[in-house]
């Protein structure tokens, strides 16, 4: 079992920048891939952006591409969104998730272990 806790959300204006984070509180999220999605409302879940579980592959949906950047940290068992130039069509609750052998790491579908997710909202 892993239980992941996402922190970092907020109000912020178009163009500004938010970090997300995730921690996982009593398993390493070292041993996992791990992924960021968003729900908008009335909008299905949606990709943003995963990363295997040595950060070697990294992956990002088209919409986030070249504003968002994901890392991690497995010696403080954390990984982070960093969301620059953001934009009113990025508000939304951001979850991240975990899995240990996602066939595909852009699927929500994949991933077993999943936070309580964190609001964002760009707004001027």
């Amino acid at each position: 079992q892993v239980h992941l806790v996402e922190s970092g959300g907020g109000l912020v204006q178009p163009g500004g920048s938010l970090r997300l984070s995730c921690a996982a509180s009593d398993q390493t999220v070292s041993n996992y891939h791990m992924g960021w999605f968003r729900q908008a409302p009335g909008k299905e879940l949606e990709f943003v952006a995963a990363i295997t579980w040595k950060g070697g592959n990294i992956y990002y949906a088209d919409s986030v591409k070249g504003r968002f950047a994901i890392s991690r940290d497995n010696g403080v068992n954390k990984i982070s969104l960093q969301m620059n130039s953001l934009k009113p069509e990025d508000t939304a609750v951001y979850y991240c998730a975990a899995d240990d052998q996602p066939n595909n790491m852009r699927a929500a579908s994949e991933y077993m272990y999943w936070g309580q997710g964190t609001q964002v909202t760009v707004s001027s």
